[in-house]
């Protein structure tokens, strides 16, 4: 028997740049069960200009799969997220034509709760596999071999006498050791998916658990799981992980599995395992936030997590627990944020806006949480409005009325939906793809949250710093308050700080957008290399009366005890913005440095020599070959202010290309 299971096509950008784990699984299964079988993965197909992506790409998409075989298969499935449903019915539809004998089927998690309407109002679709398909998908094709109905094997939904049947739920799998290993040659290689994306981080996805405890009313994962959560053995998930290290062009791994931490003693048992091995690979992973403490976070740490994400959802205790979040009130988020950076895991804030009974006071407690944790550096934001997908509590209560967006695709739905047959699918069957939907409230309400989610929260992550000063000389408005004075305003922060600042802080509010826009630029820049004869500068320089390091630093600890602060009395100070040891795009390892008055000088003369002329540029040169400079170039090389020419050699034996030796506020280079 010949099996073909293809994932169907989307164009999100971060679901194309690695393989679907649970396809790699099930080709693993049916492999070991002696079953010829294929995979395709159409989003992958379609970032490579395999498939077309305009109107005709489920016409394209069933083409390829269709070119691809000498004979048709006695099985076809696809394997669909809510978001891909439509498209998947379609592909359907084109493949039920072309092989009329082939048994067609859906699978994966945008089958939830819909398994029945489907199979009454989509007669392309033979049989729908529900939940864990690593069993269920033999079963079913044994059953085809023996003449026996679909609709008797456990975990799945199929017609007897054109009528739906939904055969019992098949048990889950308790041991997940049992899983069989990923088919990783059933589909293209890691290296040929970052080739497409242009990707260099080499992201790998490991199915690493599965399920879920609680029940949040926007989110149908512990109901489809029967709210229960299997994590893959510890030494299993190790090996899988330490298993990268032989693959090419994979960097890191992505373990998938949504709680990681809910069972703690299964958290430490992978980290210790990771390090006795002296596994090397960096992950991240997707967590609770009462899930994690400082001595786990460590552990995780030194152990390779360098990401979490975190699903917090809202920073009012009234809202999570309307929502059945199940989170303490009294936990210090901020706490955890800071457990997160101790560690050296950038943590991803995961924050959801606009849920049901959600006040602008509960609004406010979210943006600030999100403005004040973004001051300590290094946090990521994640924020979403929420789509009542089928089989969730939102689901239930507001699918019905909720309405899709025209322009806006949902968080949950990126990169799907925009054909027009995928529209009208969406349009005539609005009770299925409620996926596609956003909650019932006023158009006015749904702009602005949609604005904040995804605007706005760049402008937190941009510009924290003088975002925090706003709100100190502005303390009546709150951040909600800001954003909204910033949007109706319709200009760029970076002209609208200052000038909505008061006039006597407006200086020292350009001073610290100056600075936040030097860092974006040389995270987006990178590390400059070498050239022969001449030094170059490497840092950008920002110049302020105001102390900006210890305005920031005082921020942050919200200890600033006279506002606003006064102009140093010492004179303007210079600081150093560097650029990361690595490529671009790293903001979060951009570092600072105080740059004492010679070492300003110096590092401005080598700024304008470029632009002075060819004398002037040779004259520099030889000024910056004088002993009594050697200390001085040395330290502002070692710090990465300055890139030295080829060939130079530092004051001292140690490499000057060395981060440390003059990193933060302990620089010898400090005034």
């Amino acid at each position: 028997m010949k099996v073909l299971i293809a994932s169907a096509p989307h164009a999100d950008t971060f679901g194309y740049s690695m393989p679907p784990p649970g396809l790699l699984r099930l080709g693993g299964a049916l492999r070991d069960a002696g079953i010829d079988v294929e995979l395709d993965d159409l989003a992958h197909r379609l970032a490579a200009g395999e498939i077309r992506g305009d109107d005709t790409l489920a016409t394209s998409a069933a083409a390829h799969l269709v070119r691809g075989q000498v004979f048709p298969p006695e099985v076809a499935g696809l394997s669909v997220m809510g978001a891909t449903l439509p498209v998947a019915l379609l592909i359907l539809e084109e493949l039920r034509r072309a092989w009329p004998r082939t048994t067609l089927l859906l699978g994966g998690p945008g089958m939830n709760g819909t398994d029945l309407a489907v199979l009454e109002r989509f007669p392309q679709v033979d049989a729908v596999v529900r939940g864990e398909a690593e069993i269920t998908l033999v079963e079913l094709c044994e059953a085809l071999l023996e003449g026996t109905p679909m609709a008797r094997v456990e975990g799945v939904t199929a017609r007897e006498r054109g009528r739906p049947v939904r055969a019992p739920d098949r048990q889950q799998i308790q041991d997940l050791d049992a899983l069989p290993a990923p088919a990783w040659d059933l589909l293209p290689s890691i290296a040929r998916y970052k080739e497409i994306t242009g990707e260099t981080d080499g992201l790998v996805p490991i199915d690493s658990g599965r399920g879920c405890v609680y029940d949040c009313s926007f989110c149908s994962i512990g109901r489809t799981w029967s709210r229960r959560s299997r994590p893959l053995p510890a030494a299993r998930l190790a090996d899988e992980v330490a298993a990268l290290r032989e693959m090419p062009a994979a960097r890191r791994a992505y373990l998938c599995h949504d709680i990681f931490g809910a069972r703690r003693d299964h958290a430490v048992e992978f980290c210790e395992t990771l390090l006795e091995r002296g596994v090397d690979v960096p992950w991240e992973v997707r967590a609770r936030a009462d899930h994690l403490d400082g001595d786990l976070l460590e552990l995780m740490g030194r152990a390779g997590c360098d990401r979490v994400l975190l699903g917090i959802e809202s920073a009012s205790p009234a809202i999570r627990r309307a929502h059945q979040k199940g989170m303490a009130d009294d936990i210090d988020l901020m706490h955890v944020v800071d457990d997160c950076l101790a560690a050296g895991v950038t943590p991803i804030l995961s924050m959801i806006l606009g849920l049901p009974g959600e006040t602008d006071a509960d609004l406010e407690l979210s943006l600030a949480f999100c403005a004040d944790a973004s001051l300590r550096g290094g946090v990521n934001l994640s924020l979403h409005l929420v789509n009542p997908q089928p089989g969730c509590a939102l689901g239930d209560e507001h699918g019905a009325t909720a309405a899709r967006v025209d322009g806006v695709p949902p968080d949950m739905a990126l990169g799907a939906g925009d054909s027009a047959g995928e529209r009208a699918l969406i349009a005539a069957h609005p009770d299925l793809f409620s996926t596609w939907a956003l909650l019932p409230m006023e158009p006015p309400r749904t702009e602005e949250l949609l604005w904040l989610a995804k605007e706005f929260a760049e402008v937190v992550m941009r510009h924290p710093r003088s975002m925090a000063a706003l709100r100190r000389a502005r303390p009546g408005e709150g951040v909600l308050g800001l954003a909204r004075a910033l949007r109706a305003d319709g200009r760029s922060f970076e002209s609208f700080a200052p000038h909505h600042a008061p006039a006597a802080e407006r200086e020292l509010v350009e001073g610290l957008v100056a600075w936040e826009l030097a860092q974006l630029r040389v995270a987006a820049r990178g590390s400059l290399a070498r050239r022969e004869g001449r030094w170059r500068l490497a840092a950008a320089l920002v110049d302020s009366p105001f102390d900006l390091t210890a305005v920031a630093e005082a921020l942050v600890a919200g200890d600033v005890g006279v506002w606003p602060p006064l102009p140093d009395p010492a004179g303007p100070r210079s600081l150093g913005v560097v650029s990361p040891p690595v490529g671009p795009g790293r903001l979060a390892q951009v570092r600072t440095v105080r740059l004492a008055e010679g070492a300003s000088r110096l590092a401005r003369a080598v700024e304008r020599a470029p632009r002075a002329g060819k004398g002037a540029a040779e004259a520099l040169a030889a000024r910056l070959e004088a002993p009594s400079l050697a200390a001085p170039l040395t330290d502002l090389a070692r710090a990465g202010v300055l890139v030295p020419p080829l060939g130079w050699q530092p004051a001292g034996a140690d490499d000057p290309g060395s981060p440390a030796a003059a990193g933060g506020h302990g620089s010898p280079l400090q005034s």
